[in-house]
């Protein structure tokens, strides 16, 4: 997804996310900085779509929709809404990723959030990649979501250390929710 670091995923012999489609979700308005997109952020979230794509998986993704924030302004709040709850609807697995800041805190993304209770309502696994143990600030909502949804919870170490083993999760997810449906 980045120009300056090309994926390489090794380990993914045989995993193919053919006919499954995947959200990838995360901040964006609290991820722009005067510099430009939170880069680590940029990286992870490029990455994992990327991972995705070369094993032959459907993305949705804001992220990409809004440039990073580059488009983000170009995009009215209503069009934000229809656009994100629709992917919610046809994706078979949601993946945000919610990374923390220098402090070891979340960081804020409102948005990520309602997806995420999109997610559960409409009964779609969910994968959060984010740092583990999850931070302090997580709130009682998000910690106790694996009881009433299917949420996974994928160290964000390791998703970048190894994206191989998101892609199994992803396809094993992915295939469940294509056959239930």
């Amino acid at each position: 997804m980045s120009e300056s670091r090309p994926l390489r995923v090794d380990g993914t012999e045989g995993i193919d996310l053919t006919g499954v489609s995947v959200f990838v979700g995360g901040p964006i308005q609290h991820a722009i900085r005067d510099d430009g997109f939170h880069q680590p952020l940029r990286n992870t979230i490029g990455d994992i779509i990327e991972a995705v794509s070369v094993v032959h998986g459907t993305v949705f993704s804001a992220h990409v929709a809004e440039k990073f924030g580059v488009d983000t302004p170009l995009f009215s709040p209503d069009q934000v809404s229809v656009r994100d709850f629709g992917w919610m609807r046809r994706c078979d697995v949601f993946v945000p990723v919610l990374p923390v800041d220098a402090a070891g805190e979340l960081m804020r993304t409102d948005g990520t959030h309602v997806e995420l209770g999109w997610a559960s309502a409409l009964g779609r696994p969910i994968v959060v990649v984010t740092p583990m143990p999850l931070a302090a600030n997580a709130s009682h909502l998000l910690r106790g979501l694996p009881t009433v949804a299917d949420v996974t919870v994928f160290d964000l170490a390791e998703a970048n250390a190894n994206p191989a083993e998101l892609l199994r999760l992803l396809e094993k997810l992915g295939r469940e929710a294509v056959m239930s449906k």
